[in-house]
């Protein structure tokens, strides 16, 4: 059976035939949030319900990077390398300096508390965006059980520390990624679980440095749009329920990347941004594509 379905002859040119979707790791409960260390050639991820940070390095397999750590989701880097994280267990968005000591960016709105910060992106002027919806806070398996204070929005935190409500008019945002050049900001509406909210992809011009004109990218199906990230061509990648789903900029489904799990998160990393690395349920995946990613330091 083949790892990969194609549904325009572009994607044929992605991926490679003798390239394997390899396992790297299993035997986790719910991965999720994987970013890429170039400089230290290494792997994060989170695995939630465990409460840790996991590395993965090449050659040498998994080791703690950090526990407990607040029942950490998403992650990225900073302009500055630094990690960038979401924290459901604070219900903050935090900083990892070199130094080892973890800063709070933002932990409330309006005089609340933030529900639970899930995914995060640094744009290229070293503003951070990151999404806030309910899901680490609906029960205790990936934090602690409380009630939603404030609705679910997308935040830009400047690098001055002032912090913005950008969008609104979602239910559940999710995953989030600038295109290459950061004309276009895409976040997934996940929705409420076990409702029949609108799921889908939307996508939003970007006007001086505020999101408009907010309109939907793409539906995925089978399952939903959780971790998305762009290529070097302005092609989204989404996680999805039956694997990773590649997306023309057009909002064309152009393949997918079969996994045997459900996807959560995936990003670019390796040598040249070219394996994409993909947190799955219970286990890491990865795959060399004919593709560079964007928005990994």
């Amino acid at each position: 059976m083949s790892f990969y379905e194609s549904h325009d002859p572009r994607f044929d040119r992605y991926v490679m035939f003798n390239a394997p979707l390899k396992q790297l790791a299993t035997g986790f409960d719910w991965v999720e949030g994987p970013v890429w260390f170039g400089d230290a050639g290494c792997l994060l991820f989170s695995d939630i319900p465990n409460d840790r940070i996991l590395r993965y390095t090449p050659g040498l397999g998994i080791t703690t990077y950090r526990q407990p750590a607040n029942f950490t989701n998403g992650h990225t880097r900073d302009r500055m390398g630094r990690l960038v994280s979401c924290q459901h267990g604070t219900r903050s968005v935090t900083r990892t300096e070199h130094d080892g000591r973890v800063v709070t960016l933002a932990e409330g709105w309006g005089g609340k508390r933030l529900n639970s910060p899930n995914d995060v992106i640094v744009a290229s002027d070293g503003a951070v965006w990151f999404t806030d919806p309910h899901y680490g806070i609906g029960s205790n398996y990936e934090g602690h059980q409380a009630e939603q204070e404030i609705p679910c929005h997308v935040y830009r935190i400047d690098p001055d520390g002032t912090m913005q409500a950008m969008i609104t008019d979602m239910m559940c945002p999710n995953g989030l990624c600038f295109s290459p050049d950061e004309s276009l900001l895409y976040v997934a509406d996940t929705g409420r679980m076990g409702h029949s909210d609108p799921t889908h992809i939307k996508v939003y011009d970007m006007v001086d440095g505020r999101p408009v004109n907010g309109r939907v990218f793409h539906v995925i199906s089978p399952g939903v749009a959780d971790g998305i990230r762009a290529d070097s061509e302005g092609n989204i990648w989404s996680s999805a329920r039956d694997g990773v789903h590649c997306i023309a900029p057009d909002g064309k489904l152009l393949g997918k990347i079969l996994v045997p799990e459900i996807v959560s998160n995936l990003c670019f990393g390796g040598r040249e941004k070219h394996v994409l690395y993909i947190t799955a349920t219970t286990s890491l995946y990865a795959l060399a594509l004919n593709r560079k990613g964007v928005q990994q330091p």
